[in-house]
């Protein structure tokens, strides 16, 4: 990252490494300019459309990998300083499995406290996909009860989006046929999504058995659902597309309409440790970001833009750095 596209130095006081400080203290710090400067910049990304998130997903594989702690009670007051409307959970992380929004009325009432209390806005929430496209219509079924709920859930804490991840294996069937299925999932539970008010969204990425552009695309046609949509990830378009420093000739041929939101990261075209696309800070790999960000403004693209710091080591950063191009595309 050159001089010119750095961010600007951070502020202790206002992003700060929030590491053993006080809570109410580090909420009191913000002083009137600074509270001023972010209404300034939320104005200035809304009238453009656009509305700014944080993935917990990014602290909580960083978490995992690197061994280091991030509290939520430190996560949310940073996020919301720093300046972003809103968050995507992550099922499993801190507060265990997603309630049920029926049958556990109180934990799901201390559950939408928690982050609506923090000025955050949960736009989404991430949720797994393999029984969409298991050989058992059984277990097909007993997905999208599943995802009955979890929409609910998504409605009450006043989602936009629900965002579905299709991983697993094949269990004996052949790729199309776990194609039809899984199109056949997406349709019912995009009508679902839709009686909500919420936009059901999926992301396929290298370790799944759906990893190519040609996938995405048949999932998209198969399913042919007003209220289906995918999800732009700069690094495993990046991999789609020959790791070639250019996901934006993807995300061209894929259509700007067809995004439902995105997960805003860099790479260097590589997997990591075998894994998924490499994460890297926005500036830190080869993926042309502002590119990316240009493509979706003349696209006409509106909603979210959430930083993805998945394997990060440090998310805090990442999620800065990505604020700072967003910010820089909107002019």
């Amino acid at each position: 990252m050159n001089a010119r596209s750095q961010p600007p130095p951070l502020n202790p006081a206002i992003h700060g490494r929030v590491y053993g400080m006080n809570r109410r203290f580090f909420l009191n710090s913000l002083s009137l300019s600074t509270a001023l400067m972010l209404t300034r910049m939320h104005a200035e990304l809304a009238s453009h459309g656009w509305k700014t998130a944080v993935g917990l997903n990014g602290f909580a594989s960083s978490e995992r990998k690197y061994r280091r702690e991030f509290p939520l009670k430190e996560i949310l007051p940073f996020i919301h300083s720093t300046g972003f409307d809103g968050i995507e959970l992550l099922e499993g992380w801190r507060v265990g499995s997603y309630p049920d929004p029926v049958n556990e009325p109180r934990r799901m009432e201390a559950f939408v406290k928690q982050y609506t209390s923090n000025g955050l806005k949960v736009f989404s929430m991430q949720t797994g996909a393999s029984g969409a496209f298991s050989p058992e219509r059984a277990t097909r079924m007993q997905w999208l009860d599943g995802m009955r709920s979890k929409t609910l859930m998504a409605k009450q804490l006043g989602c936009d989006c629900l965002g579905m991840w299709p991983g697993g294996s094949l269990r004996g069937q052949s790729l199309q046929q776990a194609m039809v299925h899984l199109a056949d999932s997406f349709r019912r539970m995009a009508d679902i999504a839709g009686e909500h008010g919420v936009l059901a969204a999926f992301e396929i990425e290298p370790p799944f058995v759906f990893n190519t552009e040609a996938h995405l695309r048949q999932i998209l046609e198969l399913t042919d659902h007003v209220n289906l949509k995918t999800i732009y990830d700069p690094s495993h378009f990046d991999l789609m597309n020959g790791s070639t420093g250019r996901p934006h000739e993807m995300l061209d041929r894929i259509g700007v309409d067809q995004i439902a939101y995105v997960h805003l990261t860099d790479t260097d075209g590589k997997r990591r440790d075998g894994g998924t696309s490499k994460h890297l800070a926005c500036g830190d790999g080869h993926a042309q970001i502002p590119v990316s960000l240009e493509r979706l403004k003349k696209g006409g693209f509106k909603g979210w833009i959430m930083i993805d710091a998945w394997e990060i080591p440090d998310p805090y950063d990442a999620c800065r750095r990505g604020l700072h191009y967003i910010r820089k595309a909107m002019g």
